[in-house]
């Protein structure tokens, strides 16, 4: 299986969950699979997995919504849940699709909302990818520098193009040259739409409840991660600048069923940098073949 730069013809609709408009695309026949983007400013579902889309529809139903507060979803989030709040709304996606069962691939953000979707409904998940997912050891050292970048974004003098290509280059890859300037460009005027400066949907806890929040988005403080049954594989960048790849082996050492594979000379964005490779890996695993 190779990579895909071109983008096959995708169905769209907006669908109503909760009360909230969660934008799909889909293409593809076969098994369903749900693609779930990252957390990063003016980040989206079909721009986030350009380069595996077309490969996975070769064999899958792909299904890539824009996860709530993205793109051209709903925006605003639950601060006081937002893992729970993703999570609620991709299981509403699967509800309105009539998907009883689905595979998750899951990207930083994305790969928090597959898994805490998976520890509140496993059976609902047949197998799951997770790639340098949030919520990892989170509680137990302080942010990263491309955590603490990412997300002082819409602080201080506020979103610019300049603060974003920073964040891109110099903390989300491992090769600042993979990425086009054109991408750049598309996420940044996506950041930039009002209603997501006025409610940016990924921030730090605040408020009195905020370390109980904190707490919650740590995984690794969740006794369900020793039971979960669901077949696991994690693909982590060695140069993860953004989420810490000693989170592989935390989830490894914990999940029954858990395949760990760290990814060298390759950083936060591993189905982007690496794309061929994690689109052959992707497609073994979720085929049951590892």
């Amino acid at each position: 299986m190779t990579t895909q730069t071109e983008l096959p013809s995708m169905r769209e609709s907006l669908l109503d969950i909760a009360g909230k408009k969660i934008f799909v695309a889909e293409t593809g026949d076969g098994p369903p699979l749900l693609l779930l983007h990252g957390g990063g400013p003016g980040a989206s579902g079909v721009s986030n997995y350009r380069r595996n889309i077309g490969a996975l529809a070769e064999k899958y139903r792909v299904v890539v919504p824009d996860l709530p507060g993205y793109g051209r979803s709903t925006k605003g989030m639950d601060g006081a849940d937002p893992f729970g709040y993703l999570a609620d709304h991709i299981r509403g996606v699967m509800d309105e699709l009539d998907l009883e069962r689905a595979h998750l691939v899951g990207n930083s953000y994305g790969g928090a909302c597959a898994l805490r979707l998976a520890l509140d409904t496993p059976g609902r998940v047949d197998r799951m990818v997770l790639m340098g997912p949030g919520g990892i050891g989170t509680t137990r050292s302080l942010p990263t520098a491309g955590l603490n970048n990412l997300l002082n974004y819409y602080g201080g003098d506020g979103p610019s193009r300049l603060k974003l290509e920073t964040f891109i280059r110099q903390y989300l890859v491992f090769n600042a040259a993979d990425v086009p300037d054109s991408a750049i460009d598309e996420r940044y005027r996506a950041s930039i739409d009002p209603e997501v400066v006025a409610a940016p949907p990924l921030r730090r806890p605040s408020g009195r409840n905020a370390l109980r929040t904190l707490w919650k988005m740590d995984f690794t403080r969740d006794r369900r991660l020793d039971r979960l049954p669901v077949p696991t594989l994690v693909l982590w960048g060695a140069k993860d600048l953004v989420n810490r790849p000693g989170g592989g082996r935390m989830l490894a050492d914990r999940m029954p069923d858990c395949d760990l594979y760290v990814v060298a000379n390759t950083g936060h964005w591993v189905q982007f940098e690496r794309a061929e490779l994690f689109n052959r890996m992707c497609a073994d695993f979720l085929a049951g073949r590892r």
